[in-house]
């Protein structure tokens, strides 16, 4: 079945069985729960992309206690949290936050806006982000694709493995055409598709038994065929520059005092790619250099 076809399947035929499924079967997640509010559900969209949720929790129940307005957050230096944000990894993702932040708290007097435009405006928020926190927060009807959306609706609607490598206008139109028309079930849709994509219609280990569209999946139904596109190459870790990166920055959290060069030599031993990983995070604004070789989180 092509992306054409699938969406001329009548979608509430899927709407029903998979918001049922969620209805039993959702994780009891903090930013779902009513009182995380707006500010709480954008944390931990910011937090779980490229991030598992296991991860995430600790970190999540940290940070709203120790910012819970992004007022809180913007009155503090960008390096705290790059500081809060631990062994998350992709740490950018905390100095994006602590901008939202900042712009939420001159522009929208510290609450976070609900129109999407609004949302999109803010520093570091893309689509995605925008329409998540816009349906997860504020019940609103939006196209919510992440990557466990996408491969549900790859393989559900049209019958192929995995999706492409980067978002397409075509899923974005296929998304756009199986949303429920009234506002609520649209956000409850975004939510059980997300869930489903992410404890059954799993990447390495799908398992349809517990599906509750398996007998309409098309890929299903036309015999799981291989993926036909691009290899698809899982992230390596060990020996990178992110690793490196990540092993400098955790000497810089530890220390609430400016670091030395030679505590930075210490944890790497070869220097042209230490001194590589340091340049990147002085690059992004991750890491501030003083005078006499030393080293500390941002202050501004």
């Amino acid at each position: 079945m092509t992306a054409t076809t699938a969406t001329q399947t009548p979608p509430a035929s899927l709407h029903t069985p998979v918001i049922g499924w969620f209805d039993q079967h959702a994780r009891d997640l903090p930013w779902r729960r009513p009182e995380a509010g707006a500010w709480g559900v954008m944390v931990s969209e910011f937090m779980l992309q490229q991030t598992p949720v296991n991860r995430v929790l600790p970190v999540y129940e940290q940070w709203l206690a120790r910012w819970p307005r992004p007022a809180d957050l913007a009155a503090q230096p960008p390096g705290e949290a790059v500081r809060a944000w631990g062994r998350l990894g992709y740490p950018r993702r905390a100095l994006r936050l602590h901008g939202a932040a900042q712009a939420i708290t001159e522009r929208h007097g510290g609450d976070v806006p609900s129109e999407h435009a609004q949302l999109l405006a803010l520093p570091g928020i893309g689509e995605y982000t925008a329409a998540a926190v816009a349906s997860f927060a504020y019940r609103q009807r939006h196209a919510v694709l992440d990557t466990n959306v996408r491969r549900v609706f790859a393989r559900a609607a049209t019958g192929i493995q995995y999706p492409p490598n980067a978002t397409t206008a075509a899923e974005r139109k296929l998304a756009r055409a199986l949303l429920p028309d009234e506002d609520e079930q649209a956000a409850r849709w975004a939510a059980a598709t997300m869930e489903l994509g992410a404890l059954v219609c799993t990447a390495k280990s799908e398992d349809c038994t517990r599906c509750p569209i398996s007998e309409q999946c098309a890929w299903r139904l036309a015999g799981k065929p291989p993926h036909q596109g691009p290899p698809r190459r899982g992230q390596t870790y060990a020996g990178t520059d992110r690793q490196v990166r990540g092993r400098l920055l955790a000497v810089l959290r530890e220390s609430v005092n400016p670091v030395p060069q030679s505590a930075l030599d210490a944890v790497w031993e070869e220097p042209v790619q230490r001194a590589r990983a340091l340049d990147g995070l002085v690059a992004d604004g991750l890491v501030e250099p003083l005078a006499g070789g030393q080293y500390r989180l941002p202050l501004t």
